[in-house]
């Protein structure tokens, strides 16, 4: 197995973006894992390849680390989820507290998947862009479910896979400031253009934060960490 090697879980939103950046600055080879699993903020999967080939230029590095994308069909979670991100529900809280965004079990799945695909390409590292201090609550976004799930893979794999989380101790506005530190203003401005993060799908009109609807949780989220960053930053 490549222990220079990542796979990274690449949705073609801000966080994933800035992973992608983050492996590689640090991994010799780097490939892309994206999912379709009916997700109504499909558009996301549409920026991915245009983020993917415009973030090759932004060092000359880069360009020769990264490899192949994938890009598996997950449609079976609709199947299972009734979650807002997969149906045309309103987006509210539910009787136990969390945002019926939640998708059960979409993060273990996609890691477990990852793992699999990892293993045939000899790639050790998996980076993923969950985050425990500016979320929703979602139990498979924290740090424990994911130390619990590496060892999990590796103990039903067979394998001495890592999972890496960059961004899973800092804020938004602290996402955006490391996209300045691994890629200065041009990877800030690549990322704030050419992802998505907006539940509703909605790209018609390009905020200073990027593109949304300005009224979903997900564009909440990051319109109040880019104007934290640039508070910070003036």
């Amino acid at each position: 197995m490549n222990d220079h090697g990542a796979l990274i879980l690449f949705s073609g939103g801000q966080d994933s973006a800035t992973c992608l950046a983050w492996a590689l600055d640090r991994f010799e080879q780097v490939e892309t894992i994206g999912f379709d699993y009916g997700q109504r903020h499909s558009v996301e999967l549409e920026c991915r390849a245009s983020f993917r080939d415009k973030v090759v230029g932004l060092k000359q590095d880069w360009a020769s680390k990264l490899g192949l994308d994938h890009m598996l069909d997950l449609s079976v979670i609709g199947q299972v989820s009734d979650a807002a991100l997969t149906s045309d529900a309103a987006i509210a809280l539910r009787d136990d507290g969390l945002p019926n965004t939640f998708v059960p079990g979409r993060n273990l799945l996609f890691f477990t998947l990852a793992a699999a695909l990892a293993s045939r390409r000899h790639l050790r590292h998996l980076v993923g862009g969950m985050c425990e201090t500016d979320y929703s609550g979602y139990p498979d976004c924290r740090d424990d479910t994911l130390k619990s799930l590496q060892v999990t893979l590796n103990l039903g794999i067979g394998s001495n896979h890592v999972l890496h989380t960059p961004l899973m101790w800092i804020d938004k506005a602290q996402t955006w400031k490391m996209a300045q530190n691994l890629g200065g203003s041009a990877l800030v401005d690549l990322i704030r253009t050419e992802t998505h993060t907006c539940y509703l799908g909605e790209r018609d009109r390009l905020h200073e934060w990027g593109y949304g609807c300005a009224a979903c949780p997900a564009c909440d989220l990051r319109q109040r960490g880019w104007a934290k960053f640039k508070r910070a930053a003036d």
